[in-house]
């Protein structure tokens, strides 16, 4: 299996808690992942703090870029990043990233993800939809990318908050390409 070079997004949509597992997955997967690096915007860093009452999104041993970062190797297609996962994913980045608005390094990196046909996942985290942001979700699916929203499942009979929103993050694991023990539907 081919490692991955995995790019984490973080905006500021309310769910910090999903960002959170996802890099703590990562890091118990990384005989399958060669680099992850991350960017958060402003907004996710203080949604973060005030969600999960920490800040410890600074103690991960990933590479953190700045969100105005384009000398970020992740800017250009030529670093070969073969994964990009905005988790969790505004709609107002979504609806840039669907416009080809590069005016970040968590758009552009997106954008750059995008034309060199490597895999986009957007964790879409707002409900309800409004037109606009189907429209532009259809827009990222579309030119290649993969609306993988927020929606946690409850046939694994979750307990606690945590092992709900593992339920996304199992799936956007899945839909990397990285191997992981989580619940299956097996039916009934």
């Amino acid at each position: 299996m081919m490692k991955r070079k995995i790019v984490v997004a973080v905006t500021g949509a309310s769910g910090a808690i999903y960002a959170k597992l996802l890099l703590d997955k990562l890091l118990s997967l990384q005989t399958q992942v060669a680099e992850v690096v991350v960017v958060m915007s402003d907004n996710a860093k203080q949604v973060w703090e005030f969600e999960l009452d920490n800040n410890d999104h600074q103690a991960y041993p990933f590479k953190f870029y700045a969100k105005n970062d384009f000398m970020a190797p992740f800017a250009s297609g030529s670093a070969k990043f073969d994964t990009m996962v905005v988790v969790p994913c505004s709609m107002g980045t979504l609806g840039r990233i669907a416009s080809g608005v590069s005016d970040d390094l968590i758009t552009r990196a997106a954008d750059v993800i995008l034309k060199e046909r490597r895999k986009l996942i957007l964790v879409a985290r707002d409900t309800p939809f409004n037109l606009i942001h189907i429209r532009n979700m259809q827009t990222v699916t579309e030119a290649g990318g993969i609306i993988c929203p927020a929606i946690p499942s409850y046939y694994s009979k979750p307990k606690t908050i945590e092992e709900l929103a593992m339920t996304v993050v199992s799936r956007v694991i899945d839909l990397v390409g990285l191997e992981n023990e989580s619940y299956r539907w097996e039916g009934i």
